[in-house]
């Protein structure tokens, strides 16, 4: 999106004069002028479409605007309803492309052509007005849509087209509102009412004349309709202060939305829009509709809420796992067999009450503000749920009370005892049957999903209890198979989770947890509160495992999912063609599998999709893919097929030669060429060929009297060896003939010559007829005439004598019977002429080509190659990237994939990339300009692509270039196309979406050429490559449209008066006739576009002018490929073939990682992020069935997406991560994602360590929005459980559990701080061998696993599928190497880091205190630790822990490529203390402050609510702590455990803080004019603390160490009085306070 500002006009407006039909811009076709020579024109469909919306016919005309006789269906609609007039061209085209290539698909075809086929119209009037009719389903309101679906009638035709216009115009003008979709059908809803009446000629009661509509006029719809409501979402969005303001406190577009699912928008807005309805007040005030169906409050309690089952599942295990290790047996099962054990385990259902009761209270706090007097049922249903809850656990703790009290009084288990045991069960058999009821409607899922999508009254008031009714989320369950398919996935990973947690976690724990609760006498080291209890001392040990059990279920799903994606890849038949060496052993199946898929299939239309035809699909696969058949003899008898492969595979070369990623040489190893020398064979790519010939020759000489059919035989078992002989003999001969001149006495001789070779392989004589011994001595000679024929100047002479030597070796050694030269002359194989005239036979013979034959001098050194070549090839091509996509492309045609329509049938898809502000070419100045270390782009861009740009230089000089120096003058603009084709710009993205426009016209070509024509496509095809690539951009900022097939929509900011200013939607392209650029149509805007999130609200504005049933949503950073661009009629087939119970809406579409290669951060974010597209995804989509959207080269199904809200969210802030919104929206609203491997998209990631850490920030940020959101919170309600858990661990949950791995840490570490301080750990309790070995092994295991299988498993894993073991163990290796896992751990600390501070607080930045308080709590804990004194046991304990923090220190050293510069390093430290001590101004940036730096940092706790704050203050009371354990630690306490010994510590605290105020204000009063009172007061503090320390040595036991020690003692006090004063900032600020705290924050 550009935003283009510009002066008002002369006029008032946009108005412009009415052009002609043939002046009239258009954007695809001139639907406006059909009697216009266009192309399109002549398909009978879009006349047929285009003359259905002209059938008028006697519909009552418009009474106030002009009707002329070409107008037609829109036009009508437009004139009643008020749209704009480029509103109605634009969904004009849009319609009739629509019908005509949907009636091009039918099948079979409709009987009258030239009609509109009534079931493509009913087909679409029912996709595009299903969420419509769905939506009145569920209010009970009947639809206004009326159409008899029993009757087909011709009025219904036109009835029905007017029904689908109207939505369109409605959509199509309603900007920012097609964020809210079901407010659009209300829109619709009424509007449709009043067309009925107009069509049924309805009277207006009021003025007794025929109805009109109640809006009308010149933009009414916009004005009237659009505009109002506009206006209220932006006062909402002005209401959340930049996004700063509480989610609670402001209504988002969901909000707005949401409104319109209640029958209240009905009663309340009326139509027309009632616009002083409380709908569209906006101040809290007054009476205004508050938030509609959720509020969104920051808490973690929303992680709860939103996954109760999840924790109440973890949380009730964990409680019955201790009680079941607590008798200690070996075996669970063991311990089950006592009644008492029985018993106690019966305490989770007291839990499991009070979690429920737990869910309520918060269902309550959270969601109190949605309660109002139209929705009073929500607050009884808030009230009941809490009561009822209440009385669940009154009732189990009852129950349970008087169980244990009649057991222990009758001392053992009596039958009344058991009695009580019994009414227990049946009591919890009444609580546990809601979810029996749910396991039964899981196990039959098609019965939950139809009781949930009907609207029946009766099955509403059934659900009322369990949960809100909300026109989302209902029916999500999946079929019986799929269903099957990811319970067994996640059985197998909640069994091992629960074994390993048993176990290794909680069994281990329980020896040492006894012992330290029966322990006596433990002497604690400090002031014991609660004596003669050890009860916190035993939490501490318990919390790091417990956070470990909470979080490791994460880490068995990265294995488990691992291991089933490389199954799921495997027999998907991922990776099977891995290098080229693979590549030539199934090269020659190429052509039939090319032919296979991405060539259209003529089948019966009775077969088609058949059972039998899909028993043959996979039987011809089979063959295909395992060689079976030798299907490619078929393409020798068959040559059509042979050319068409050769013009597909070539023109991947040309296109790899194009972008410079190989060399002209390589070109011709690896092109196909045409058979223009007469060979009888396919002429396979000399890359195949190289070295078979002389093994052939080798094989010849080894079978030197061998018949003809076993030698023969020998050599036909490899392809390309039969292939080689074959074409090299043709080939030579066609040669000697060529350069022979012809009615020659050598012509005929070699015409002969050959005769008599054919003869004898005729009749199978021609190992008895020549010598095989004799073949070097003909090879050799043929690659001397050949060596002299490629050479740029040719020696006749040479020539003429190298063919005399090769005469007579064939004449005199190669045949077995020898000749006189009569018997010679007399067969014709000797000159007839006498001997005295004779000089050399060839001398006056030969005749070469002319130079400019490129055929034939490029057939001649294809034929020396093959009689040269004596390697096998493997490393051609050079450049990786090359051998990258031929491998997968080639790979790709052995997958299973649909087969391709005919373009023409094919369904019509869009591509979308959103441009703002980036890179789009880069300039001149660009590339020449030096960094700070002297490297330009340009020579960066050389050194890391070497090759390439040498193959650039190669073919500048093609074009003319003798010298380096004219590319920067002649071909500069070739110049900044190579660069910015390597970096990540909009010039690469756009060259790579319009491949498209390529390969489809290439297809296209195929699908109707004949066999003459296929002879001839590559001049057509040459032709089509100078006219459809990139053709340029107008400037460096923003593209031009050149393209034929390249649109630009921008947004035009017009001022029309004094501090107005008018909004347009525009769309332009080139005119290739006008040869400038044009504009099509202008979309009047109600303001401003921006309200929420800039880049969905940019697709948005540009989603109505997309055409086609598919929209691929790209990014900046993206790139496309020709040859898979080439596979997209394929996918585009996936929409009609069904994925369980549904067809897909999204197509996912793996993704490349181009990056890898700049640096080894971007090989680690590479890594990472390609196990993710890949792998992850896989498993998403199959067996999960979970997939979401999570980047940008995914497939739309558009119209189901148009009518329901758009391709992603854009509330402020809640939505930004806009793109996994869309998914989560699609599978609300019953879509289904799939995921195809057999297509790939290129995209570009991050490659510094700043940008990886904005980038995870990023996400993270957006993770934490998302656990706030109503999306996340329904998904986790209304998936059954086993989906909710692929759901919560493949998203928010990923996110929470790196937190968790981060808090288990800092766990681990207190808690171990506390034991070693208090005194605990040096008893004996704790202080044994085994209990510290066994806690040792619990923590260090889970450590290790967290560092290794986050990261390294998926991406070995995937590594080996796609390109072995061996070779992904190296790589994995090499990234060690790299210090890859500083990196990984680093960025799991910014991910945890800034996903909880979004939760807790809202936008936050990063702040580095966790590293300084790890470093800190382990350096304390080395010094008093009594296990500490042992080094293995210590690094054993702390190892990890270590490592955490030196990660997080060093990364932004270690991965910065100048951080050991050290004159940089030196230059680096003066700014940083100058940063430090600058106190800046108003005016300061961040940049060049400390103060003003700190401040920023400060930002999110100025805009975080009430209870955020208190938790921060709470958080940061953990530093005190400190202070408390160390100073009975000093000597100077004498041992004393007395708490006045504490409390006299914070005499020193207050000694500091009062010297610091007199120096403060001695410096202030005294420093400038009498600064030798400022020096004296300085001399007296230092006397005075000279004295007290003097003091404290005699009369105290205080000692030097002391004074050091009490440094670790009160810099943290120190530390956490700053962080709280922060918090406290509004009311510390203008007082004296503030300013010590800024002084202590700038000296620590």
């Amino acid at each position: 999106m550009s935003i283009r500002q510009r002066p008002p006009p002369a006029h008032s407006g946009p108005v412009r004069p009415d052009p002609t039909p043939e002046e009239e811009a258009y954007n695809i076709i001139p639907i406006h002028n059909l009697l216009a020579d266009h192309p399109s024109l002549r398909y009978p469909e879009v006349r047929a479409a285009a003359a259905a919306l002209r059938t008028v016919g006697d519909l009552r005309k418009p009474p106030f605007t002009p009707w002329r006789d070409n107008m037609d269906l829109l036009d009508w609609l437009g004139a009643f309803f008020g749209f704009q007039n480029d509103n109605v061209r634009n969904q004009r085209e849009h319609l009739v492309l629509h019908l005509a290539n949907a009636q091009m698909r039918l099948s079979p075809p409709p009987e009258n052509i030239d009609a509109l086929d009534a079931a493509v119209l009913r087909r679409f009037r029912r996709k595009l007005l299903k969420n419509y009719t769905s939506w009145c389903s569920f209010l009970g309101r009947k639809s206004n849509v009326w159409i008899t679906e029993s009757t087909r009638r011709d009025s219904d035709r036109r009835r029905e087209l007017l029904y689908v216009s109207l939505y369109l115009l409605i959509w199509g003008e309603s900007a920012n509102l097609r964020f809210v979709p079901e407010c659009i059908c209300y829109i619709f809803h009424h509007m449709c009412m009043e067309l009925n009446k107009i069509l049924e000629d309805y009277i207006d009661e009021n003025t007794g004349r025929p109805v009109l509509p109640s809006i009308s006029g010149e933009n009414a719809f916009l004005n009237r309709v659009v505009k109002p409501i506009y206006e209220m979402i932006r006062a909402e969005v002005g209401n959340s202060k930049n996004g700063t303001a509480p989610h609670s406190a402001w209504r988002n577009y969901d909000d707005i939305n949401e409104y319109f699912w209640s029958r209240r928008c009905f009663e309340k807005l009326k139509w027309p829009i009632d616009v002083g309805s409380n709908f569209f007040v906006t101040n809290r005030k007054g009476k205004h509709v508050g938030k509609t169906g959720f509020v969104e409050q920051r808490s973690f309690f929303n992680l709860f809420r939103s996954f109760d089952k999840l924790w109440i599942m973890l949380i009730l295990f964990l409680q019955a796992a201790i009680i079941v290790a607590w008798e200690r047996k070996e075996f669970p099962w063991q311990a089950l067999e006592k009644r008492s054990v029985q018993a106690r385990a019966l305490s989770v259902f007291v839990t499991w009450s009070f979690l429920r009761f737990i869910q309520s209270l918060l269902d309550a706090g959270m969601q109190y503000s949605l309660v109002s007097r139209e929705t009073l049922w929500l607050g009884v249903r808030m009230v009941l749920k809490i009561v009822v809850a209440s009385g669940w656990i009154i009732a189990f703790g009852v129950m349970y009370s008087r169980m244990w009290t009649q057991r222990n009084k009758d001392g053992e288990w009596s039958p009344e005892a058991d009695r009580r045991v019994v009414h227990f069960l049946e009591v919890a058999l009444v609580f546990v049957v809601p979810e029996l009821l749910a396991l039964t409607l899981f196990i039959l899922p098609w019965i939950r999903n139809f009781l949930e999508n009907t609207n029946w009254r009766i099955f509403y008031l059934l659900s009322w209890w369990f949960q809100s009714r909300t026109f989302v989320g209902r029916g999500l369950r999946e079929g019986l198979v799929d269903n099957i398919k990811y319970s067994l996935f996640w059985v197998v990973v909640l069994a091992t989770k629960f074994c390993f947690a048993y176990f290794l976690q909680i069994k281990p724990l329980i020896a040492p947890t006894e012992a330290l609760l029966q322990a006596e006498n433990v002497k604690y080291e400090w002031h014991e509160f609660f004596s003669n209890s050890n009860r916190f001392a035993a939490g501490l040990l318990w919390l790091p495992v417990v956070l470990i059990y909470f979080m490791d279920l994460q880490i068995w799903y990265a294995i488990y999912s691992s291991f089933v994606g490389a199954a799921v890849g495997l027999f998907a038949h991922l990776g099977e063609i891995r290098n080229m060496q693979q590549l030539r052993l199934r090269f020659q199946f190429f052509a039939s599998a090319i032919q296979f898929n991405l060539m259209p299939k003529e089948q019966l239309l009775n077969t088609r999709g058949s059972l039998k035809s899909k028993f043959n699909d996979a039987i011809h696969r089979l063959k295909l893919r395992y060689g079976l058949g030798r299907p490619f003899k078929k393409l020798e008898s068959n040559q059509v097929e042979a050319n068409k492969f050769a013009l597909i595979w070539n023109e991947i070369i040309t296109i790899f030669r194009e972008e410079d990623i190989i060399s002209d040489h390589e070109v011709e190893l690896l092109e196909l060429p045409q058979n223009t020398w007469n060979v009888r064979v396919i002429r396979w790519p000399c890359l195949l060929l190289c070295n078979e010939l002389l093994l052939a020759l080798s094989q010849a000489k080894e079978l030197v009297d061998a018949p003809d059919k076993w030698l023969w035989y020998k050599i036909c078992k490899n392809e390309y060896r039969r292939c080689a002989i074959i074409e090299t003999y043709d080939s030579i001969r066609h040669l000697l003939l060529a350069i022979i001149k012809s009615n020659t006495e050598e012509h005929s001789i070699i015409t002969v010559l050959f005769q008599e070779i054919d003869q004898a392989i005729q009749i199978e004589k021609f190992t008895k007829t020549f010598k095989m011994t004799a073949l070097p001595q003909i090879h050799a000679e043929l690659i001397t005439l050949l060596g002299l024929l490629i050479k740029p100047n040719k020696d006749i002479n040479k020539l003429v004598n190298i063919l005399q030597a090769l005469y007579e070796v064939v004449i005199r050694d190669f045949y077995k019977e020898n000749r006189n030269i009569d018997q010679l002359r007399e067969d014709g194989l000797a000159s007839r002429r006498p001997v005295s005239s004779e000089g050399l036979l060839f001398e006056n013979a030969v005749e070469l080509p002319k130079e400019n034959n490129e055929t034939f001098f490029r057939q001649a050194r294809r034929l020396h190659t093959i009689l040269t070549s004596r390697d096998s090839m493997h490393n051609i091509p050079t450049n990786l990237e090359a051998r990258r996509r031929i491998a997968f492309f080639s790979n790709s045609l052995f997958m299973n994939m649909p087969h391709a329509p005919q373009v023409e049938k094919m369904m019509a898809f869009s591509v979308l990339t959103p441009y703002y502000s980036e890179d789009v070419l880069y300039s001149r100045e660009q590339l020449r300009t030096d960094n700070e270390d002297g490297i330009s782009i340009l020579y960066y861009l050389q050194t890391i692509y070497a090759d390439e740009w040498n193959n650039f230089l190669e073919r500048m000089h093609q074009e003319g270039v003798v010298k380096k120096d004219e590319i920067w003058t002649t071909k500069i603009r070739d110049l900044r196309m190579w660069a910015s084709y390597r970096g990540q710009t909009l010039t690469r993205t756009v060259r790579g979406m319009m491949y498209y426009y390529r390969a489809l016209k290439m297809l296209a070509f195929l699908d109707s050429a004949s066999e003459v024509d296929i002879r001839e496509g590559s001049r057509e095809l040459a032709s089509m490559r100078q006219s459809g690539s990139v053709d340029g951009f107008s400037s460096d900022r923003s593209p031009s449209t050149r393209s034929l097939t390249l649109r630009v929509a921008y947004v035009d900011e017009v001022s029309s008066g004094r501090d107005e200013k008018e909004y347009f939607s525009v769309l332009v392209k080139y005119d290739q006739q006008l040869q400038k650029e044009v504009e099509i149509y202008r979309v009047k805007l109600p303001g401003p576009l921006k309200l929420g999130e800039g880049k969905p609200e940019n697709q948005n504005h540009a989603l109505i002018f997309t055409r086609g049933d598919a929209v691929q949503t790209i990014d900046m950073n993206q790139d496309n490929y020709f040859e898979e661009a080439l596979k997209m009629r394929n996918l585009l087939e996936e929409y009609r073939h069904y994925y369980g119970i549904r067809k897909p809406t999204i197509l996912g579409v793996r993704e490349h990682i181009f990056t890898g290669s700049v640096s080894s951060l971007a090989w680690f974010m590479s890594a990472q992020e390609t196990s993710f597209v890949t792998l992850g995804q896989r498993v998403l989509a199959n067996p999960l069935k979970i997939r979401m959207h999570y980047g940008h080269p995914d497939v739309f199904d558009r119209f189901w997406f148009l009518t329901r809200g758009g391709i992603s969210k854009a509330s402020r802030v809640i939505n930004i991560s806009e793109d996994i919104f869309a998914g989560f929206n699609c599978t609300l609203r019953g879509g289904n994602v799939t995921h195809h491997e057999y297509i790939q998209v290129g995209k570009g990631r991050d490659v510094g360590l700043n940008q990886v850490s904005m980038f995870e920030a990023k996400v993270s940020s957006g993770n934490g929005e998302q656990i706030l959101s109503r999306d996340v919170y329904r998904l986790g309600h209304r998936l059954d459980f086993f989906r909710m858990l692929s759901f919560f661990y493949t998203t928010v949950g990923f996110f929470f559990n790196t937190q968790m791995v981060i808090l288990t840490v800092y766990a681990f570490l207190w808690g171990r701080l506390y034991l070693a301080l208090s005194g605990v750990e040096a008893s004996a309790a704790v202080n044994n061998a085994d209990n510290n070995k066994a806690l040792a092994t619990v923590l260090n295991q889970q450590f290790i696993i967290q560092l290794g299988i986050f990261t390294a498993l998926p991406m070995i894993v995937e590594n080996s599928l796609e390109h072995g073991f061996l070779g992904a163990i190296w790589d994995f290796i090499k990234m060690q190497l790299q210090l890859s896992s500083v990196f990984y751990t680093f960025s799991m600390g910014t991910r945890a880091h800034y996903f909880g501070r979004t939760i807790l607080h809202g936008g936050a930045k990063y702040r580095a205190t966790g590293r300084v308080e790890l470093g800190l709590i382990l350096i304390v804990y080395a010094a008093y630790s009594p296990v500490a004194t042992g080094t293995f046991t210590y690094i054993a304990l702390t190892i990890t822990s270590w490592f955490l923090v030196f990660s997080w220190i060093m990364a932004p050293f270690v991965f910065n490529p100048s951080g050991f510069d050290w004159l940089k390093t030196v230059y680096d430290f003066d700014d940083f203390m100058n940063w430090i001590w600058y106190r800046g101004g108003v005016f300061a940036k961040a940049e060049q402050s400390w103060e003003q730096w700190w401040y920023e940092e400060q930002d999110h706790l100025r805009t975080t609510g009430f209870w955020g704050k208190i938790l921060e203050i709470i958080l940061d009371l953990r530093f005190f702590f400190f202070q408390y354990g160390i100073v009975y630690q000093l000597d100077i306490a004498s041992g004393s455990k007395s708490i006045a010994v504490y409390l006299l510590s914070w005499i020193y605290v207050v000694v500091a803080m009062s010297i610091y105020v007199i120096i403060a204000y001695a410096r202030d009063k005294y420093s400038a004019k009498e600064h030798i009172y400022y020096r004296m007061v300085q001399f007296l503090v230092i006397i005075l603390a000279t004295l007290v320390i003097v003091a404290l040595l005699e009369f105290t036991r205080f000692t030097f160490v002391d004074a050091f020690t009490s440094l670790l003692a009160f810099i943290p006090t120190g530390w956490g009085f700053i962080l709280i004063a922060q918090v406290l900032r509004p009311f510390l600020q203008k007082t004296m306070l503030w300013d010590i705290v800024v002084f202590c924050g700038s000296d620590i």
